[in-house]
């Protein structure tokens, strides 16, 4: 038998290790629809925000309520307004009452610029913070709610209302997948996307002057292992906890909506399935007690 050439040699070992090899991964532009997943949350909504595509809801179109959710809309509506964000904004006993007397460690009387309130509001979520910015807004406090329903008007929210600034209502509803446009239409505001995706400030406070020290509420964010690009939990017991991103994975830019969710890290949790299912077509699993919450939550929203 004659002696095969180098090059054929080549070739045959290269069609023998190609036909023993492992299927090629699956790669995020084959990833069209979120399937056989798990989430904790009863509501959600995962979009492509390029494509605009969905790429998974659940419930998506039940009307819930969306806690501090809420203030993307506020910080929406304060940018539009173009009030100066160097001006100093007072923080009044009207405020506090206006925000249900909501615990806050900011000082009666005391002063912040716009700028800092709306990024102390956004990325730690202060609603005293979210108050006082509907109260300085013209017209006042009604006049800016009657803006927030305005705009979700304008970007085809059809299934939202609005009746405070700072989301402590559970009034304030809306569904997962209005809130995808509401978190595509924030992430069009280079100071929303800062603001959000702060890990810790120092506010500076006025009239007297002290200094308070603020987290984001987001432990994704502070964790920096994740892509955000734009982020807002929220949480009351009538809309347990919630959270919006807008996350950078696999190279694709991708709106999670994640609503009622049980325990405090229920919807990260689910924010990581969602990851791993499109980085790799495979996800985790819920744990029992989130899985009957999920459950019951569903049979509850059904009846909506």
């Amino acid at each position: 038998m004659k002696k095969l050439s180098a090059s054929l040699l080549l070739v045959l070992a290269s069609s023998l290790s190609m036909a023993h090899s492992e299927p090629a991964a699956k790669t995020p532009a084959a990833v069209e629809q979120i399937k056989n997943i798990q989430l904790a949350s009863a509501s959600a909504s995962i979009v492509e925000l390029k494509s605009g595509k969905r790429l998974y809801g659940k419930n998506a179109d039940v009307p819930v309520p969306i806690a501090s959710i809420t203030k993307l809309m506020t910080a929406m509506v304060i940018l539009d307004g173009k009030q100066s964000l160097k001006e100093n904004i007072t923080f009044t006993r009207n405020d506090r009452k206006l925000a249900h007397n909501y615990y806050s460690r900011i000082r009666t009387a005391s002063e912040l610029s716009r700028e800092d309130v709306i990024r102390i509001m956004l990325m730690s979520s202060e609603n005293l913070a979210a108050t006082a910015l509907a109260t300085n807004y013209p017209g006042g406090f009604k006049a800016f709610v009657n803006a927030m329903n305005a705009k979700a008007k304008t970007l085809g929210m059809n299934n939202t209302r609005f009746v405070d600034a700072s989301g402590l209502s559970p009034n304030n509803i809306s569904t997962a997948a209005d809130l995808t446009r509401m978190v595509s239409a924030a992430a069009k505001y280079p100071q929303i996307s800062d603001y959000t995706t702060t890990k810790v400030f120092t506010a500076n406070f006025q009239s007297p002057r002290y200094r308070l020290a603020y987290t984001n509420t987001n432990a994704l964010v502070r964790g920096g292992k994740w892509d955000i690009r734009l982020s807002k939990t929220g949480y009351l017991d009538e809309a347990g906890r919630c959270l919006v991103m807008l996350a950078r994975i696999e190279n694709r830019d991708v709106v999670m909506v994640m609503l009622d969710s049980f325990g405090k890290r229920t919807p990260t949790g689910d924010a990581n399935r969602i990851r791993k299912w499109i980085q790799t077509g495979d996800s985790g699993t819920i744990a029992g007690a989130a899985r009957d919450y999920e459950r019951s939550k569903n049979a509850e929203l059904q009846k909506r």
